[in-house]
Formats: C-alpha cells, structure tokens, sequence
C-alpha cells in the first residue's frame, strides 16, 4: 500500500499515512483538527533486470570494440578505393 505525506495547513503538523488506493484523502489534522494538503515530493524508481544499466548493451571488453570498429572501417576504406572516380568532361 502506497504511503501519502500530508501537511495541516493551520499547524504545519507533517505526518505520513499509509493508505489503499481505495481509502479517501485524509481532510483533518490528528493534532489541532485543521484541514490538511497532501505533500508530493519525488518518488524513487528502481529498474531491475538486464537493459537498465549503460555497460548492459555493451561489449564486456573494450579491446572487442575496438576491433569491431576497425574492421567496419577497413572494409569502408577498401569500398572507396574500388568506385570509379568521376569523369571531369
């Protein structure tokens, strides 16, 4: 069950209240019986499992990466050489 921070706005009692989603909003302050606001901060999220992380998509060897990437680059260079260069007339 969520848990909901509430605030009065007469005292400035902060409290916090666990409560289903189903349960209404609490209106009155346990400590002086003025209205209260609901307070909204931030909200931690968790990702679990694989592809959350930056090294998850990524070689475990910075050597295989480097040569994968000469290799794309090789065969670019040798693709280049192989074209007709264009006629100037």
């Amino acid at each position: 069950m969520p848990t909901y921070a509430y605030a009065c706005r007469q005292c400035g009692h902060r409290f916090d209240a666990v409560q289903s989603f189903a349960d209404p909003t609490l209106t009155e302050c346990p400590e002086c019986g003025g209205a209260l606001r609901k307070e909204y901060g931030s909200i931690g999220v968790t990702f679990n499992g694989s592809g959350f992380y930056r090294t998850d998509s990524r070689p475990s060897t910075p050597a295989a990466s480097a040569g994968a990437s000469e290799s794309s680059s090789t065969s670019s260079k040798s693709e280049a050489k192989a074209s007709p260069a264009p006629s100037g007339s």
